[in-house]
């Protein structure tokens, strides 16, 4: 009987457990998580679970008894510390585990900026929320380090709870890694419209406290008092597991167009891998691609050569404003703005020359759904009539 052990059970291990289960693989399956709940979905964390919208058991993926009914041996708070490829084990603690097929699907980690002062967040686990949750009481102050989508995310949880918000980043303009110019400055009036003082351009120098932190140190010299700090500046994928198993790493887990690591019998899928894309390699942080690369081993397991081809697209709630992204951004050289048909709806599309890349749509379901099949389909409209509001996007034509 073939046995598969999956080390790392969130979006992308779960995804691959109940996929193999699905396609009527009937070999023994065992799933190991390091947290102590089943696994579950992040993106929630930091808006509805935060906000304490949603209790703990509507973030899992499953009910708990899934895993039993499909016979898939979950073993949560476990952590794997070594893999020994020799024998085709993993071992946790002195416990070892067989296996004939073994997926990575570690994940990240949320990067830190070195302190021992408590009342500095993180928000990347349930554990992490749980903690800073007590903080958030209507007129404490809070810095935000970092003007990613988590850390706007965050900020926005923070305003519509009633505190005082200031948030910081280190680049000229918030979302400047992720998005162009346009978006950013979307953004910015958005969170400035609910009170967030946004400081660009400044990085953090140090926090101060007795114990807990009481300020922040720009780079600039300038103080800011605080009663707790949420750090949002990136995370690092994890990859210390693969490394020291001697895999290959190539900003993450390195992985052929099947998903197979330099040892064939070994996979990885998420947040902690790089895949060949476009002559290049690509590590894609979201859920959809977690969710799309664990489906994809399970089927490579079952027999399948298809290479992977990833789909990126995104999203994030921010306030009432959702934002729905399509495609890579990488290269463009023209942004074009359209009006969405509902009030405040907006889109950015992405093009190099006449070819569409990637767009940015706020409260624009419609155009998200138009630009990402275009983008799949290898087409694109032209820019004139996506910059011309009163052509119904339905009926453009592309080529």
């Amino acid at each position: 009987m073939t046995r598969v052990v999956v080390v790392g059970a969130g979006q992308a291990g779960a995804s691959l457990v109940a996929r193999l289960r699905k396609d009527g693989f009937d070999g023994d399956i065992t799933l190991i998580g390091e947290e102590p709940v089943p696994p579950y979905q992040r993106p929630p964390l930091s808006k509805a679970y935060l906000l304490g919208e949603m209790e703990l058991e509507r973030l899992f993926l499953r009910p708990e008894s899934f895993y039993e009914e499909q016979d898939i041996s979950l073993k949560k708070n476990a952590q794997v510390t070594a893999i020994d490829r020799d024998n085709r084990a993993v071992l946790i603690g002195d416990e070892s585990i067989d296996y004939d097929m073994l997926a990575l699907c570690t994940g990240s980690r949320p990067r830190l900026l070195p302190t021992d002062l408590s009342g500095v967040y993180a928000v990347r686990t349930v554990a992490d929320v749980d903690l800073m949750a007590g903080a958030f009481s209507p007129g404490k102050r809070v810095v935000i380090v970092g003007g990613g989508y988590i850390g706007l995310e965050a900020a926005a949880v923070a305003a519509k709870r009633g505190l005082n918000v200031t948030l910081l980043e280190a680049a000229d303009r918030i979302l400047q890694r992720v998005a162009c110019p346009e978006t950013s400055n979307f953004f910015r009036e958005l969170h400035q419209s609910h009170g967030v003082e946004i400081r660009e351009g400044v990085g953090l120098d140090r926090l101060e406290g007795m114990g807990r932190v009481e300020k922040a140190i720009l780079s600039e010299g300038t103080e800011i008092a605080c009663d707790f700090v949420i750090m949002g500046i990136g995370i690092l994928p994890n990859t210390e597991l693969a490394k020291a198993a001697g895999l290959s790493i190539d900003n993450g887990i390195a992985v052929d167009a099947q998903c197979r690591t330099s040892d064939p019998r070994i996979f990885s899928a998420g947040d902690c891998c790089s895949f060949p894309h476009k002559n290049s390699r690509l590590r894609l942080e979201s859920v959809p691609n977690a969710i799309d690369m664990g489906e994809h081993v399970a089927r490579v397991m079952m027999g399948s050569d298809e290479a992977y081809q990833a789909r990126p697209w995104f999203w994030s709630d921010q306030y009432d404003v959702t934002l729905q992204i399509a495609g890579l951004n990488a290269g463009y050289d023209q942004i074009v703005a359209r009006a969405g048909a509902r009030e405040g709806a907006q889109s950015f599309w992405y093009f190099m020359g006449a070819r569409l890349l990637a767009v940015d749509a706020a409260n624009d379901p419609r155009s998200y759904m138009m630009g990402k099949r275009w983008i799949e389909s290898g087409l694109s409209p032209s820019p004139s009539d996506i910059a011309d509001s009163s052509i119904e996007i339905k009926k453009m034509a592309a080529s």
